[in-house]
């Protein structure tokens, strides 16, 4: 893995005013309030370490699309009090990122202070990389700190550019993030397996060319194993399905193998004629689906399939629900292998990573997710992670 400077290798920070890039892109109700913390959670750990050196502590961050134009509803002010709140600390804020404001919020600061400057994204030069919105940005820190891995995948002023102009470093949500990922695909233990669901081939067609050239075994759920199953001959009746697709999984098949990946595809579904919480359903063999029937999650033996592989697997990399898991009984296939690849990280025998939104509600919904190795919030960069691609935030931050 290619290495990267974190936080063990800064030594007096007392004084130095620190830019910290994180992400508080969070779900907000319609009274203001923020409704999940888990992405300020992740952050405060470098935030604090770097307030108790003794560093002036500036936060740059995005919050929703405002399309390079202030918007009332998407000021960081809003987020301001539940940044307070996980720090147990008093954050000061600033009426923008770049110039006058800014600039007077800093020179106020104190050491061991924390500001949070104003919404990146109010100023249409951060997604550009525009170079002279970078350099009012940079005007402001001595330090580079990039702790926001999901905003790595963006070649922006703020994840990207500030690297250029002054010493960059990882912090350690990136840091942790960078290793667990390391262990996932960079350089894993074998066998690795990967899991990969949700509803469409379509969405995930570069991740699975990917990952049947670096993994031992794909199993492949969700609406997506439907795709698989028509295409080998399979009649799965009224089940989402890209019949389109049929010559792409074919040939994904074909690669997997050529590398010596095994597919795991269902071999029994539990089936139902309508899409509800209790519908009437049936476990069938995964050849004796009815016409008028779909299926929602894959059934028994399925399960018990892709458990023995977890038991022989080294490393599991996690993307995506086997079933509809949002809806019982249709969570019951994600929420069992879910305790199995649990009990096998617990027990030391297993590197687990797991992420993408879904994938994440789904381990809470299993009450599995502290349970995991590493649990990724980071949606798209850890998407393009998987599929191979280079991520330009952390490209740049490479030694």
């Amino acid at each position: 893995m290619a290495s990267f400077k974190t936080l063990d290798d800064l030594s007096d920070l007392s004084g130095k005013r620190v830019l910290v890039r994180v992400d508080l892109n969070v779900p907000v109700n319609a009274e203001g309030k923020v409704t999940d913390k888990t992405r300020i959670e992740r952050v405060a750990p470098t935030i604090l370490e770097l307030s108790k050196k003794g560093a002036k502590v500036i936060l740059l961050a995005h919050f929703g699309r405002p399309k390079g134009a202030p918007v009332a509803d998407m000021s960081l002010a809003l987020i301001a009090p539940a940044v307070e709140e996980v720090l147990g600390a008093k954050v000061a804020t600033s009426a923008d990122c770049i110039g006058e404001a800014a600039a007077s919020a800093v020179a106020a600061m104190k050491d061991g202070d924390i500001l949070l400057l104003e919404n990146t994204r109010f100023h249409k030069g951060e997604e550009k990389n525009d170079p002279e919105f970078t350099k009012a940005l940079a005007a402001n820190g001595d330090i580079f700190v990039n702790d926001a891995f999901s905003a790595a995948h963006r070649a922006h002023a703020s994840t990207e550019g500030l690297a250029h102009l002054l010493p960059a470093y990882a912090g350690r949500t990136m840091q942790a993030e960078l290793e667990a990922l390391e262990k996932g695909l960079g350089q894993p233990a074998r066998p690795v397996v990967a899991i990969v669901g949700g509803a469409k081939v379509s969405t995930k067609i570069d991740l699975l060319m990917n990952l049947v050239k670096k993994v031992d075994a794909l199993v492949i759920g969700g609406g997506m194993a439907n795709t698989f199953l028509a295409a080998r001959g399979t009649n799965v009746g009224k089940s989402l399905c890209e019949h389109d697709l049929a010559a792409t999984a074919k040939q994904i098949m074909v690669e997997a193998a050529g590398a010596g990946c095994a597919i795991v595809l269902p071999v029994d579904g539990v089936i139902a004629r309508e899409f509800k919480a209790g519908a009437e359903n049936e476990v069938v063999d995964i050849e004796a689906i009815p016409a008028d029937a779909m299926v929602l999650d894959v059934g028994p033996k399925s399960i018990e399939a892709v458990n023995d592989w977890i038991s022989k697997a080294e490393t599991l990399v996690w993307n995506g629900p086997l079933g509809a898991f949002e809806i019982a009984p249709f969570d019951t296939a994600t929420v069992a292998v879910a305790k199995h690849a649990a009990e096998e990280t617990k027990a030391g025998k297993l590197v687990s990573v797991a992420g993408g939104g879904d994938t994440v509600s789904a381990l809470n919904h299993a009450g599995v997710a502290d349970d995991f190795t590493y649990i990724s919030t980071a949606g798209g960069a850890f998407l393009e992670w998987m599929e191979g691609k280079e991520l330009p935030g952390v490209t740049v931050l490479q030694r």
